[in-house]
């Protein structure tokens, strides 16, 4: 995991607000979500590890399942989720059957050098949609 500093850090904004900013870029809300934070996550790379720049969020006004809630950005990071290809043979999981996904091999790997000024490319990037209200447009995934 690699922190990017950031003006968003603090910055307080309505859900839905931010919503609309972020995901015609391609974030979406990952894994993790609870009722009083989440994280937007947009993959950069999928070859053989997931490679991600992550804007992480809390709850400052309601329930982030309400459409008023407001939220608070956190520092957004690079995150590296290296996975293992084909079955998982050593599922711990009390109903295997309902759980279909493999633990990944590494859930904070080493992000790779080579995609880090990428990312903070990325970090740049919302920082304009969302501070600056410049309007991009989406990407071809």
């Amino acid at each position: 995991m690699i922190e990017i500093e950031s003006p968003l850090e603090g910055h307080i904004m309505g859900m839905d607000d931010l919503e609309d900013k972020i995901k015609p870029l391609g974030y979406v809300v990952g894994g993790g979500w609870e009722y009083d934070h989440g994280y937007f996550d947009y993959m950069m790379n999928s070859d053989g590890s997931y490679l991600c720049v992550r804007l992480p969020f809390t709850a400052y006004d309601g329930e982030l399942d309400r459409k008023d809630a407001e939220v608070q950005l956190g520092r957004p990071f690079l995150l590296a989720h290296k996975y293992q290809r084909g079955l998982d043979d050593n599922v711990h999981d009390p109903n295997p059957l309902t759980n279909q996904f493999s633990e990944p091999v590494d859930k904070d790997a080493e992000f790779p050098k080579e995609w880090i000024q990428t990312g903070k490319e990325y970090v740049n990037e919302l920082e304009q949609v969302i501070l600056h209200n410049v309007q991009m447009f989406p990407r071809d995934r």
